[in-house]
């Protein structure tokens, strides 16, 4: 008892959190379709003390959910189906709200296809999709960013790496819409990234991005052994991110990234911060066990 008791406070110190604690992850899925590769902050609750969000689904199979709502409050998650309308993607890895357009979201597939979404209670309309700029060769998406600043837009996002020998590529561009609605970005920058931890073979070094109003920019990074896992992952701070008035895109990565949180047994592919919070809202893939959610105190200035 006092081994355990030592150990917990050791990783309470180092901002980690032991796996497994009571009520920390709420299931919201017990299969490989039902896990969650992105989140969206939607709103509040009616009462203040929840919050809706958009979930993706990487299902690649015609007729399997791509979209979801969860419902979120401490200690509880209800996630219900929503209907997709309009051309289906293959592998949806992120979904973010497009700052200043109520109900509207863009949703990233792994291949880098970017869908403009239109929600309306449980349905959502896809109003145009178009291909990200800059597409590198081998690059697998799983994050997708959306930074306002000056009256501008800014997206990021990151081909994911593997291992040692494929860092993470952090893509930054300034992003306008056509009058009908599609995305269109600017002049792409890059930006190469390893994950501080997890580290080794099969890390994935950015599975997703957020960024908090201040301008940090938070990553997730993970291990994926397999359907069953063992699974590994952790948030990090790793830089900052401004737009201009001129609508410039400025990326600054730290050269010693913060390590937030270490979330071992857990695949995270989902990281959200609330708008005018310190939480995060995390999200879990694992695969074959299930998706499951949480929210940490990740989000301050």
């Amino acid at each position: 008892m006092a081994l355990l008791t030592t150990t917990t406070a050791l990783l309470t110190l180092l901002g980690t959190t032991p796996a497994g604690a009571a009520d920390d992850w709420q299931k919201v899925g017990g299969d490989a379709r039902s896990g969650i590769s992105g989140l969206a902050f939607e709103g509040r609750t009616g009462d203040g003390a929840g919050v809706h969000a958009l979930v993706v689904h990487d299902n690649k199979r015609a007729g399997q959910k791509r979209l979801s709502r969860l419902t979120h409050r401490d200690g509880a998650a209800d996630v219900a189906p929503m209907t997709w309308d309009g051309a289906e993607p293959v592998d949806l890895e992120a979904v973010e709200a497009i700052p200043g357009v109520p109900g509207e979201y863009l949703a990233l597939t792994g291949r880098g296809l970017v869908y403009r979404l239109k929600v309306a209670g449980a349905t959502a309309q896809v109003v145009d999709y178009t291909p990200l700029p800059a597409i590198g060769e081998g690059d697998d998406f799983e994050s997708f960013a959306l930074v306002a600043g000056n009256g501008k837009l800014a997206a990021l996002w990151a081909d994911r790496g593997a291992g040692p020998d494929r860092p993470a590529t952090l893509y930054a561009a300034p992003l306008t819409f056509a009058s009908w609605g599609q995305p269109l970005f600017g002049a792409v920058t890059r930006r190469s990234y390893v994950s501080t931890y997890p580290a080794g073979g099969g890390t994935r070094h950015i599975s997703d991005i957020s960024v908090t109003d201040s301008g940090r920019i938070l990553v997730s990074s993970a291990t994926d052994a397999g359907d069953d896992g063992p699974f590994d992952s952790a948030v990090t701070e790793a830089g900052r991110v401004t737009v201009s008035a001129a609508g410039r895109v400025r990326v600054t990565l730290a050269t010693s990234p913060t390590v937030l949180g270490t979330f071992p047994q857990y695949k995270i592919e989902a990281v959200e911060c609330l708008p005018g919070s310190t939480e995060a809202l995390l999200g879990t893939d694992d695969e074959n066990i299930g998706g499951f959610v949480r929210s940490m105190p990740y989000c301050g200035a």
